[in-house]
């Protein structure tokens, strides 16, 4: 039976299975015995072939219980059955098969290929007792149905052991795929914010004795960006959590506020002129990449461009959103790139999509990202 029916089925309709196989061995045998169809090779009393009727069922009824004393009585059936004549060892043989098979399918291949060299040795060696012109034949047979159920037994294993290892494959995929995206995703939020703090925060510096109502105003920007930054944080976190002590989640950032980072970006010192189109009916996944990539274009003009202006323009057709941010700046000469390159290109391959990112033909510094997203809706 095949490994995937056996778990639909269930244990219970497994033995079921054993059961309807040893009743219809059982009928073969008892059923020929009792209407006097076969010739012994020996005199021997009746009662002694119907013992053996059902002594050839007992391996397939207690194969899945106890295994090895299944194969061991199997074993041990074949050597009276001789005296019986070739049909009820012909049975025996299948019984064989029938106990083989879960040894083969639960040892290690040592081990059950030994289990099948023993029982078509043995097979061999009780056809050879009465030699006739059948012997070959029951030889033919009883090998042919042994080696039928012991490479059938380690096809199972093999199976199993390939759908453990697909499994632990793909949980350890699943995890680092996880952790990935929390890592872009904080990493997307403090770059940001913490980029606005220390510039901020180096301007308050600057003018704090002579001009102190310029260095407050970079204080209020500093609160208000770690405020807004600590319930991003608090947010994700929220999302780790379980149970009770999971607080209440916001919505996630989109498309749709853009305005925001704009702002933030001014407070720094990054005039951005925003055009955004068609990005109201975004699926959710490509609105917070689309508001990731902007942030981090927009954090890294910030960092390494400020003071400057910046483009912005994000347009969505219905099968795919392109994101264009372009600056002012000095044109930043190419190096290896930092975890925010590699985290836009993460998620514009999420997609299948298109990213672009280097000095611009004009100056400053260009970043485009094209985002396929109908087979996403």
């Amino acid at each position: 039976m095949p490994p995937w029916l056996a778990g639909r089925l269930g244990r219970g309709w497994l033995i079921a299975f054993d059961l309807v196989a040893a009743a219809a061995l059982l009928v073969a045998t008892a059923g020929n015995t009792g209407a006097r169809t076969w010739d012994f090779p020996v005199s021997v009393p009746r009662w002694v072939a119907w013992v053996l009727a059902f002594a050839v069922v007992v391996p397939v009824v207690t194969r899945r219980l106890w295994p090895r004393f299944a194969f061991g009585f199997s074993l041990v059936v074949p050597f009276p059955a001789i005296l019986v004549g070739g049909p009820i060892s012909g049975l025996a043989s299948v019984a064989m098969a029938f106990a083989l098979y879960p040894l083969a399918a639960t040892l290690t291949r040592r081990r059950s290929l030994t289990a099948l060299g023993v029982a078509i040795a043995e097979v061999v060696a009780t056809s050879l007792v009465f030699t006739s012109l059948s012997t070959l034949a029951t030889i033919t047979f009883g090998a042919a149905v042994l080696t039928l159920a012991w490479t059938t037994g380690r096809a199972s294993l093999e199976r199993r052991e390939f759908a453990a290892e697909a499994a632990e494959s793909y949980a350890r995929q699943a995890v680092s795929e996880e952790r990935l995206r929390i890592a872009r995703e904080m990493h997307d939020v403090v770059a940001h914010s913490m980029s606005l703090i220390a510039v901020k925060a180096a301007v308050g510096n600057h003018v704090a004795a002579e001009q102190p109502e310029e260095a407050r105003d970079a204080l209020r920007v500093i609160e208000t960006t770690s405020r807004d930054a600590l319930a991003e944080m608090r947010r994700m976190l929220g999302v780790l959590r379980s149970g009770e002590d999971a607080p209440e989640l916001g919505p996630a950032p989109d498309a749709t506020s853009l305005d925001g980072l704009a702002e933030r970006a001014a407070m720094a010192g990054v005039q951005v002129e925003l055009t955004a189109t068609g990005v109201d009916d975004l699926p959710d996944g490509v609105g917070l990449s689309v508001y990731r990539i902007v942030q981090e274009a927009l954090t890294n003009v910030v960092k390494h461009a400020a003071p400057a202006s910046a483009r912005v323009t994000v347009a969505a057709d219905g099968e795919s959103v392109t994101i264009e941010v372009a600056d002012t700046g000095s044109a930043r000469l190419p190096g290896p790139p930092g975890h925010g390159l590699i985290g836009m290109r993460e998620r514009v391959m999420v997609y299948d999509g298109e990213f672009e990112a280097g000095p611009s033909p004009e100056s400053g510094f260009r970043v485009f990202a094209r985002l396929p997203y109908e087979a996403a809706r």
